[in-house]
């Protein structure tokens, strides 16, 4: 099987080798996309059916609103499209034809207005609240969203930055200010809380700058994420629109008074950006690192033996504890392909980071034992199979929580507290990380010229307050 190029050598080269070798995505014939594998569709998955049920649990409902936006709503909030004006797809006919053997557009179909393939639903779901909020007994209406989005992208990365790509997103509305701010913060810790228990990812959560901010939003929060290469990736976003959209669309409400009022709003998202998150700061030259909670395949039994009789004999022996982690909800895969060695089987999990391997051959049935690979620490151990699915069980636990703790020394160890500008262009050139440095928006664009960091974000506080509104927090990003 083929080997990893360290990271260290070359981390990019690496990223791109674990995505193919583990079978988590492979090339699209359409340029800047991907083709999400089984495996890949399966970690977005579970992050999905975790996610959507603690948004449900705190009042949030599913929906599904067009791809096709008309032209004219993103016109009607112009500063909200500005980010996303070079990367829209249009559509602008409805028909094909044939001619001269090929395939031309139908000049007879062209549309009158043409439709943009949404980039974020913002405008064709504010323009539907506008039927569905007349009163304060409609609000607040909390509606979400699991969906592709497309952004033409011209220079493209799996996971990371491709044409389209799937998310979550949330659109919120409110009858006060107030209401939609607390709910802004709430969301941005229910995805803190989510990175850290099932995805083993610490966030440094923080406040977008004047100058870094989302058009359109009044605030803007953001989880930032320190990979293994030294650079900063945001992960999850939430935005305080206030009355942005709910003025550009006319969505006003008769309020407790009978006085007609404009509803505030928030959207807020993840995407399988978060996927290359996994990869880049969990894994290692053995390939991917899976979080437990989040992995498609918690164990993998793999049986050493030479002929039917032994490996049927092993399964017989082994299933009765396999019938137990089932009943736990842990997932595991028997690879009993016949035309594989045992040492290849133990490479080609490794690279797809299944937590744990539980490695059986007839001797083991003799002593009743079985062989315990730990995937995070790639260590061996052996243990009587009486105590096998309790020793599952806490496996799991700790190789969860020491991922997290790998994670957060990681962070820790590159985070910088500097003053002095050449401090910082020494950090960014032999350290990266991140790099808490005075604030000033005016150095903003020459720093990003002489450093290619930029601000990342203002560390905030459980209330959504900055600690300290004369620092922000540095970084080179993808």
């Amino acid at each position: 099987m083929e080997s990893l190029t360290p990271q260290s050598t070359n981390f990019s080269e690496w990223y791109n080798q674990v995505i193919t070798l583990s079978d988590l995505a492979d090339k699209s014939p359409t340029k800047g996309c991907i083709i999400i594998k089984p495996y890949g569709y399966a970690i977005w998955e579970k992050i999905q059916s975790i996610l959507d049920q603690k948004l449900k649990h705190i009042g949030y409902q599913n929906a599904y609103f067009p791809m096709f936006i008309p032209q004219s709503y993103l016109s009607k909030e112009s500063e909200h499209i500005q980010g996303f004006a070079k990367e829209c797809a249009v559509v602008t006919h409805t028909k094909l034809k044939t001619d001269n053997g090929g395939i031309i557009l139908d000049p007879n179909s062209k549309l009158e207005e043409p439709y943009i393939i949404r980039p974020t639903s913002e405008t064709i779901i504010w323009h539907t609240y506008k039927r569905w909020i007349h009163s304060y007994r409609d609000l607040p209406l909390k509606i979400n969203q699991w969906c592709n989005v497309c952004r033409w992208e011209m220079r493209t990365r799996p996971f990371l930055r491709t044409s389209e790509f799937l998310w979550q997103e949330g659109h919120s509305a409110y009858e006060d200010y107030t209401s939609a701010k607390n709910d802004t913060i709430n969301i941005l810790k229910l995805y803190r809380d989510f990175g850290k228990e099932y995805l083993s990812i610490p966030f440094i959560q923080g406040r977008k700058t004047l100058m870094e901010k989302f058009a359109g939003a009044e605030q803007t929060y953001t989880l930032e994420a320190l990979m293994k290469d030294g650079k900063a990736l945001q992960c999850f976003t939430s935005h305080l629109l206030s009355q942005n959209f709910s003025r550009a669309f006319d969505v006003k409400f008769l309020d407790k008074n009978n006085e007609l009022q404009y509803a505030y709003g928030i959207s807020y998202g993840i995407s399988t950006r978060i996927i290359g998150a996994l990869i880049m700061l969990h894994g290692d030259d053995h390939g991917l690192i899976l979080p437990p909670k989040i992995a498609p395949i918690q164990v993998v039994i793999i049986p050493i033996y030479s002929n039917i009789q032994e490996l049927n004999m092993i399964k017989d022996y082994i299933m009765p504890y396999l019938d137990i982690l089932h009943s736990l909800n842990i997932s595991y895969h028997i690879d009993d392909r016949e035309y594989f060695h045992p040492g290849y089987k133990y490479h080609h999990w490794e690279i797809k980071g299944v937590p744990v391997q539980i490695r059986i051959g007839k001797k083991d049935i003799k002593n009743n034992t079985v062989e315990i690979f730990r995937r995070d620490t790639m260590s061996k151990t052996t243990i009587s199979n009486d105590n096998l699915p309790q020793t599952i069980i806490d496996t799991l636990s700790i190789i969860q929580d020491n991922i997290y703790a790998n994670a957060l020394h990681f962070t820790q160890e590159n985070t910088f507290h500097v003053d002095d500008y050449d401090a910082f262009k020494d950090k960014i050139l032999h350290n990266k990380g991140f790099i808490s440095y005075p604030y000033n928006p005016e150095e903003e664009e020459k720093i990003k010229t002489e450093t290619s960091a930029t601000v990342r974000c203002q560390v905030i506080d459980d209330n959504g307050e900055i600690l300290d509104t004369k620092r922000a927090l540095f970084s080179q990003s993808y």
